[in-house]
């Protein structure tokens, strides 16, 4: 008898529930985090590095 993938895995409404609690926090910190993680990428990696103060101010 062939074995499926929902017979192997068997899992409680419970971890159903913190499976997707989990996923909603990991979409919910991509999607705020993404902008500022790049923004730093930029300004740590850029040659030569501006100053803090340009960076946070666009009229500097």
């Amino acid at each position: 008898m062939p074995r499926t993938w929902s017979s192997l895995f068997t899992v409680s409404d419970d971890t159903k529930e913190k499976l997707a609690k989990g996923i909603d926090v990991s979409r919910l910190i991509l999607h705020y985090g993404w902008v500022p993680f790049v923004i730093y990428i930029g300004y740590t990696r850029s040659n030569p590095q501006p100053s803090l103060i340009k960076l946070i101010s666009p009229l500097a």
